[in-house]
């Protein structure tokens, strides 16, 4: 029965990873939408200014 502890405790560090590791991709996913953005708002100016 006291193996049940480690069992358990194992299982919550498991659960534990899994869940900062989905939150630190979506943080990535965040920022890289954005950075897209930018890039996108950059390449529109110079588009512009090309056409000028």
């Amino acid at each position: 029965m006291d193996n049940f502890w480690y069992l358990f405790a194992a299982y919550a560090l498991i659960w534990l990873g899994l869940f900062i590791y989905i939150f630190s991709l979506s943080r990535r996913e965040k920022q890289l939408g954005e950075e897209i953005e930018d890039l996108k708002v950059s390449l529109a100016k110079l588009e512009k200014k090309e056409d000028s």
